[in-house]
């Protein structure tokens, strides 16, 4: 279980359940914090212009805007990238520019500024300005063949820097360049700061940015990016303004998911995200963007079954690649990473299938798409405690190229290098982590009495969400949990539990129980809790993460 800090009770609000105060102490806040993070306001938000070359991008955008220059905005491929699209052009358009848009094809072109990406973007026309979102921190070539042509280059990005340092580029406005306070913002929460940045240098009457607040939500929860300060703020407001979304693809996607009403980041973690993302993984990306673009409801009502379908066929191509990759790695089990790669698998796909993986075997894995030419694209996910940006710069001998996040990230590779890059792989693992780091665990944040659950308790609790990244959803532990009748069996191998502690009794759910096998009662149980609306009546929901037989609390 983890410890509570020392004082953790001092930090329990008037007329909130004592466990509040453990939970927000374990959260790293503060007594001066706790108003502030219970209930974070849009007025707590820093000035834009704290960040780094922010002031260069804005003075280039309106010197773009007062010459009526072309701009062209490029993008990625995911939630992120095309997220960031949307709001750039909406704030561009503010401004009276009509900015042309652009996304790379992931199997054909590639992350990035890739070579073939940018003669596709540029057979269009040459613009006087290029903007890239969630992209070019490290295109330090392509941005330098863009300048001998005379194209300038504006980047909002939010990835780690690489080894060559800056690009010479007009502005690189990434918090992870400068290590700024922010560093923890996605792709589109830096473009929002660029908007605010924009209208208090030059204000619009009648715009408020609350209107991309919903738009800023979807992209952060999506990158899995930490929902902690400012983050978590404009999630927060973000998830209030989705629920009543003035754009109609989000409105088309939240009904075709049936998440309506009072939405959590799950609703948009499991069920919009991959779906926008989906279009990308296809190479439709520009669906994805025309979803978020349209004002038009029929239009929007189309795309989002042309999401839901390419979302479907994504879902077959992981299950087969899954499967694959399993019956490859079984050669490599006694490996401290997982490295599988085939010439017949999507590349769109294998990041879903590397986070499967991970989580199946708590090992870092890299699953790889090669294509005709022996080339491998492939995605990493890895486990805490270990950094895949330091793990690619390790073995970049092995590697064409790479980068990303610390948890998330990609590369490029010879396919007669795979079984090398495997092998100093594992020995940057081994030297990087022990064994209790491969081994997987389940932390209990607090332990409670079912009694304790209530739809009072869940009130409280719900101020602590927006739950994702570094601000995890608590899992708590009851223990000497008896059943008042037999599991009952669901579909996909769930299982509805009937539980009983003393004379307190609750019903639970244990996605994927079915799979286990259970010990005899009395358990220990871990779960979950959230609010659960069905036909208009609220209860709270008890999600089992895991089960053991009781042991006596020492």
């Amino acid at each position: 279980m983890r410890e509570a800090p020392e004082g953790w009770e001092r930090l329990v609000p008037d007329g909130m359940p004592r466990i509040l105060g453990r939970l927000l102490a374990q959260r790293g806040v503060g007594e001066e914090e706790v108003e502030t993070f219970l209930r974070p306001r849009l007025g707590q938000l820093s000035d834009p212009f704290e960040i780094p070359e922010m002031d260069l991008a804005v003075e280039r955008i309106l010197l773009a805007v007062d010459r009526g220059e072309n701009v062209c905005i490029y993008g990625d491929y995911d939630v992120d990238g095309v997220s960031s699209i949307a709001l750039l052009r909406w704030i561009l358009h503010v401004y009276g520019l009509d900015p042309r848009t652009f996304i790379p094809h992931r199997s054909a072109e590639g992350y990035g500024l890739s070579e073939a990406g940018l003669k596709r973007c540029l057979a269009d026309g040459q613009p006087d300005l290029m903007v890239t979102v969630d992209c070019g921190t490290v295109s330090h070539e392509a941005i330098q063949n863009l300048g001998d042509q005379g194209i300038e280059t504006v980047v909002l990005d939010h990835h780690e820097m690489g080894r060559a340092g800056r690009p010479d580029c007009v502005a690189l406005v990434n918090p992870k360049a400068t290590k700024d306070e922010r560093e923890y913002l996605c792709a589109a929460g830096v473009v929002f700061k660029l908007a605010h940045a924009l209208l208090k240098k030059r204000a619009i009457p009648g715009v408020d940015l609350k209107e991309v607040l919903d738009l800023v939500a979807v992209a952060t929860i999506s990158d899995i990016v930490p929902l902690v300060g400012e983050n978590r703020l404009l999630v927060r407001h973000g998830l209030r303004m989705l629920e009543v979304s003035q754009r109609p693809g989000l409105r088309a996607l939240l009904s075709l998911t049936g998440s309506e009403g009072r939405l959590t980041s799950a609703d948009v973690g499991f069920r919009i995200g991959p779906r926008l993302n989906a279009a990308g993984r296809m190479d439709q990306p520009e669906q994805a963007l025309a979803t978020l673009l349209t004002d038009c409801d029929v239009e929007a009502s189309a795309l989002a079954g042309d999401l839901e379908n390419y979302n479907r066929k994504r879902q077959q191509l992981e299950q087969r690649i899954f499967a694959e990759a399993k019956a490859l790695l079984e050669e490599h089990l006694e490996l401290p990473v997982i490295v599988v790669g085939s010439r017949n698998w999507h590349a769109g796909v294998v990041g879903i299938v590397a986070s499967r993986l991970m989580r199946m075997y708590h090992k870092p894995t890299f699953v790889i798409s090669i294509d005709e030419e022996g080339i491998g694209k492939g995605s990493g996910r890895s486990i805490p405690g270990l950094s895949l940006v330091e793990a690619i710069r390790g073995c970049q001998e092995q590697l064409i190229a790479g980068g990303g996040h610390h948890m998330a990230a990609g590369l490029s590779i010879r396919e007669e290098k795979l079984d090398e890059f495997r092998c100093h792989f594992a020995d940057f693992v081994r030297r990087g982590c022990s064994k209790d780091d491969l081994k997987p665990r389940v932390h209990v944040d607090a332990e409670v009495e079912l009694g304790d659950l209530s739809l009072e308790f869940l009130s409280k609790y719900e101020l602590l969400q927006p739950f994702g990244s570094l601000n995890p959803q608590p899992i708590f532990m009851a223990r000497e949990i008896w059943l008042t009748e037999p599991p009952r069996r669901l579909k996909n191998s769930h299982l509805r539990l009937f539980l009983r502690q003393g004379f307190d009794e609750r019903d639970a759910i244990f996605f994927g129980g079915g799979a286990h096998d259970l010990p005899d009662p009395p358990w220990d149980i871990a779960f979950t809790v959230d609010r659960n609306v069905f036909r208009g009546k609220v209860s709270l929901q008890i999600s089992i993460q895991n089960v053991r037989a009781s042991v006596v609390a020492g």
